[in-house]
């Protein structure tokens, strides 16, 4: 049981770092792909290439943090906003975006690992038997 519970936790975050880690890859190389779910309210200040660069930095940061397992409570949180703030923002593009809604349950339910896992020390001895 506990091997499987590892198993899982690590599937978790290697599904969450890839879904941040792809469109911030590929970003790079098909900017305009990407480019349109922008919001509009911060585009025209700097090139939107830069802006994607700058947010695919923060993605990737985010990404290896998260695949690292260490305290991961609040690059989850992060990840879980951005992911619905890109839903939110584009709703033209709900269509294609409802999946972002998914990874952010995703991300989310990391973060309540991570909640619990670091929370009061019964608690959290508890957990680490799960794990």
């Amino acid at each position: 049981m506990v091997k499987r519970a590892r198993a899982t936790y690590l599937l978790m975050r290697l599904g969450a770092a890839f879904a941040l880690l792809y469109p911030a890859l590929d970003a790079w190389f098909e900017p305009y792909t990407w480019a349109g779910y922008l919001p509009s309210f911060a585009r025209g200040y700097v090139p939107d290439t830069a802006l994607l660069n700058l947010f695919g930095v923060v993605e990737i940061t985010l990404a290896l943090w998260i695949l690292s397992g260490i305290k991961i409570f609040w690059p989850s949180i992060v990840a879980t906003g951005l992911l619905i703030s890109i839903v939110v923002f584009n709703p033209h593009e709900f269509s294609v975006l409802f999946r972002d809604l998914s990874i952010a349950s995703l991300t989310f339910a990391l973060a309540l690992m991570q909640a619990q896992k670091t929370s009061t020390p019964t608690e959290s001895l508890e957990f680490k038997k799960q794990l």
